[in-house]
């Protein structure tokens, strides 16, 4: 299991080109393929769900930082794992009666940001399809595959879900560290190949990605296809914002009915709402250095974590490896 694209690391759109079989660290700081957990999800798709370390964003909202920011953050998982071992088991879960029961049809890969372990997944699916031809595949996308990878996702997925994080990219940037443009070309990539769409999933944060930044978001989708499956997720304190105010249910039936107005058919919200917080008070220095003053708030609670820069881009940053904002520990999560 040496895969020997590793040694020039192009993956993801950083393309970052290290060496990760030479233990050299891109922005994911991955060597090989590493499984953080697995096991039968009943959330549409239902699925039997792999989980994999490394991520290409460090978004300040994560819900799965422990396993996004490993091995920054040294947590519990399960390793490298032979992929004909995991298609096996993988497909007896799915075929069990335990899986029939929850309607489980496919494997379901997420993270982190499953495009960081491409070759393993590829390598999974092929043995999966042996073992059970009518298996299927869900892939779990940040946007941010390089367009290369993104074909290949596309080669062997019956469904994807896919993250659009935000439009503006000062505040794209400021949430995830990322830059927003390979995203939306790859939305619209998807858009093209709108049957293996499972759905576009945005989340609705209060103050950094809501009605405004939401406007701009259904406006993309509609000029793509105003019919493309899109659900609204409800934002409750993670990970740098740990302390800031959950998505209410008033703010998410708004988003919905925005959406419409904007005149996307297929949309719902799902989620927790109204969990405690409070609404950051931003020093005005963070203010002035933005257009939009959402990307202020997310560059705020940046800071706050250990992030050394007020303009978000960790590729190319000096201390994207050892940026305190990757180890960061939540005082609380939701």
């Amino acid at each position: 299991m040496q895969y020997k694209e590793l040694e020039n690391c192009k993956l993801c759109s950083w393309e970052c080109g290290v060496d990760r079989l030479a233990g050299e660290q891109g922005i994911c700081m991955m060597g090989l393929p590493e499984v953080a957990s697995c096991q039968l999800h009943p959330a549409p798709p239902q699925s039997y769900t792999v989980f994999t370390s490394g991520c290409s964003f460090k978004c300040l909202n994560c819900q799965n930082w422990e396993i996004a920011h490993y091995p920054r953050i040294q947590s519990k998982i399960k390793g490298v794992v032979v992929p004909e071992s995991i298609a096996r088991i993988g497909v007896q879960a799915v075929n069990s009666n335990a899986g029939q029961m929850i309607g489980a049809d496919r494997f379901f890969f997420s993270g982190g940001s499953p495009t960081v372990s491409l070759p393993w997944i590829e390598e999974v699916v092929q043995y999966a399809k042996t073992f059970d031809p009518k298996m299927k595949v869900n892939f779990d996308t940040n946007g941010f595959p390089s367009r290369r990878s993104f074909q290949r996702i596309l080669s062997f997925s019956d469904s994807l879900t896919f993250d659009i994080k935000a439009y503006n990219d000062e505040v794209h940037r400021a949430l995830t560290g990322a830059p927003v443009e390979p995203v939306l070309t790859n939305a619209q990539e998807m858009a093209r190949h709108r049957d293996q769409l499972w759905e576009f999933r945005i989340l609705v944060i209060p103050n950094i990605v809501d009605l405004p930044e939401i406007q701009a978001i259904t406006e993309f989708i509609v000029s793509l296809d105003e019919t493309l499956p899109t659900s609204f997720l409800t934002f409750r304190p993670n990970f740098c914002l740990d302390t800031l105010l959950g998505a209410s249910r008033k703010l998410m039936e708004e988003v919905v009915n925005l959406a419409r107005k904007t005149g996307l058919e297929n949309v719902h919200w799902a989620g927790f709402s109204d969990i405690p917080g409070a609404y950051p008070s931003v020093p005005q220095e963070f203010v002035e250095k933005f257009s939009h003053q959402h990307a202020a708030v997310a560059a705020f609670y940046a800071q706050r974590a250990g992030c050394l820069r007020i303009q978000r881009n960790c590729g190319m940053c000096d201390s994207k490896l050892t940026c305190d904002l990757k180890g960061y520990i939540p005082h609380q999560t939701t």
